[in-house]
């Protein structure tokens, strides 16, 4: 016979056990959250397009549904790249683009995108996560009431779509295209007349000829866009964004009302998706050239000394946004001491 303390604490150990099973878990005890996020790039775009939707199935499951985000598209709520003011407003938690869209507030955010003859990915990463530059994004976009998240990076772009063979850069004056970031300020020193259109206006704007030329980004997403169907030039290499940052940026009183463990959901899904975006990026360009050969596309290089004049006239428009800018001075100089520190590695640890 079991003795009757025995069975009163068998019964009572049972009942505490019971009991934590039941007991919600962090995860269970949140408020719901339900987010409005605007998406620069349409879902249908290779590379871009999935990438705010993997978030919010990432940050979703981590919550067990209780965190939501929907996912709008460009032109649902705002134009494709005007987000910037709608969430330091607060008119929606959350938007997702490229910090270069918002070079005409200041050129210092291209900084925190990409910009001609910068670092690949490793380097770019290296100086934004140990280096300084997440800091100096933070600080700048924190100004406006926003968080900034870099969630991501793609691989090296292609540098233009022409209708026909560049030879010389002689060639370029006077042609209207669309150009990104700092980029366009080195394109206009060779008399190009340059426009940031947003991903869905551009190929309207080179079936009518509005524009003559194009760049967009790497050829899986060109192809989708259907630029092969007009332009038969592709150029290689991508000269003007080696490396490019994809941002979230969210309005700073929603994130500061998210609890501890909902905002490591979403920094946990932001560092998810940067190996899954990186290596797609990768693995899908070489197909996507071949398509472009089989219905007409040349991919084209450009000769050094072509590519030796494009770096010249960069530098010039380097040390021109140096002299007149003294934020994006700060943040350059940032960049260049930690490149010379990490030339001691690069220089030696990679293949040339």
């Amino acid at each position: 016979m079991i003795p009757t303390y025995l069975t009163k604490f068998g019964t009572v150990a049972a009942a505490a056990a019971l009991a934590v099973s039941l007991a919600p878990t962090d995860a269970d005890a949140q408020e719901r959250v339900r987010w409005k996020l605007h998406s620069a790039y349409g879902t249908n775009l290779a590379v871009l397009g999935p990438v705010p939707g993997r978030i919010a199935e990432m940050v979703s499951k981590m919550s067990g549904g209780k965190f939501d985000i929907k996912v709008f598209e460009p032109g649902a709520l705002v134009g494709g790249n005007a987000y910037y003011d709608p969430v330091s407003q607060g008119a929606f938690e959350i938007a997702y683009g490229t910090p270069g869209y918002h070079q005409g507030r200041d050129s210092t955010y291209n900084l925190f995108s990409s910009w001609p003859f910068g670092p690949g990915v490793g380097a770019y990463l290296a100086w934004f996560k140990h280096g300084g530059g997440y800091e100096l994004a933070r600080e700048l976009y924190a100004k406006d009431n926003i968080k900034f998240f870099m969630c991501g990076m793609i691989p090296p772009e292609t540098s233009g779509w022409f209708r026909d063979e560049i030879t010389s850069l002689d060639q370029l004056k006077g042609l209207k295209m669309r150009f990104f970031g700092m980029g366009a300020l080195v394109m206009q020193k060779f008399g190009v007349s340059t426009q940031l259109l947003a991903a869905g206006d551009i190929y309207p704007a080179l079936e009518l000829g509005t524009i003559d030329a194009t760049e967009f980004s790497m050829p899986a997403i060109d192809r989708s866009l259907g630029f092969y169907q007009i332009a038969k030039y592709n150029y290689f290499p991508g000269w003007h964004q080696q490396a490019t940052t994809n941002e979230f940026l969210i309005n700073m009183d929603a994130w500061n009302a998210l609890s501890p463990e909902y905002q490591a959901m979403f920094e946990t899904a932001c560092d998810a998706n940067f190996t899954a975006e990186f290596a797609e990026g990768e693995n899908l360009q070489y197909q996507a050239m071949l398509d472009n050969e089989a219905d007409g596309v040349e991919n084209k290089t450009w000769p050094p000394e072509i590519l030796d004049q494009l770096r010249a006239a960069w530098d010039e428009v380097n040390a021109e946004e140096i002299a007149k800018n003294p934020l994006y001075a700060k943040v350059w100089e940032s960049w260049a001491t930690f490149e010379e520190k990490y030339r001691v590695w690069g220089d030696r640890g990679y293949l040339k």
